[in-house]
């Protein structure tokens, strides 16, 4: 079992308050199970999210929809395991998802982890939906630098030319001005 799958059994160990269903889905083999979890009337968030991850990492695409459901989850924990399943199912609409999610003014409190599965992915529509966020994300007093710091580090690590003028304009912020500068000198 590796770190991010033990960490989310771990967490949804707690939420489940251990039934015997959480078990079940956590040992299962059987990729059929997990797919009728997700389809299933009446289940809980936990055990969705479970089959999702699973089937996810195991390049099972009857998980894409839930899992871009969940990376847009006011539950960043929920969002952060949605990536990493997302990274590992190699379905050629996650970018895209990613980029609506991420650029989604009325979703930047929940952003981050899509922001960081963009810089992940390094597709297509990577450095386009970063910059789109972060040129809205250094408007005054907007209240997600977490979010606008992600993006600035992700266009440093896509090392995308598009990016320069947006990573200018954030030199003038100080609480990216050092990240910007370092994104900056990545494309140098």
């Amino acid at each position: 079992m590796d770190e991010d799958f033990r960490s989310l059994a771990d967490r949804l160990r707690q939420e489940s308050g251990g039934r015997a269903g959480y078990e079940r889905l956590i040992a299962t083999e059987d990729h059929e199970e997990l797919a009728g979890v997700l389809v299933a009337p009446e289940q809980p968030l936990w055990a969705r999210e479970i089959a999702a991850f699973r089937l996810g990492c195991a390049g099972d695409g009857r998980a894409f929809e839930t899992l871009v459901l969940l990376l847009n989850h006011r539950d960043p924990e929920r969002g952060v395991s949605a990536s990493y399943a997302l990274s590992r199912l190699d379905d050629p609409r996650t970018a895209r998802a990613a980029a609506a999610l991420a650029t989604n003014p009325l979703r930047t409190d929940y952003a981050l982890p899509a922001v960081l599965l963009l810089t992940r992915l390094r597709a297509a529509e990577s450095a386009p939906a970063l910059i789109a966020a972060l040129e809205r994300l250094l408007g005054p007093d907007e209240p997600y630098p977490r979010v606008a710091l992600a993006c600035v580090e992700g266009l440093g690590e896509l090392r995308d030319a598009r990016a320069v003028p947006v990573l200018r304009e954030a030199l003038g912020h100080p609480r990216l001005s050092a990240a910007a500068g370092a994104a900056l000198a990545r494309m140098a």
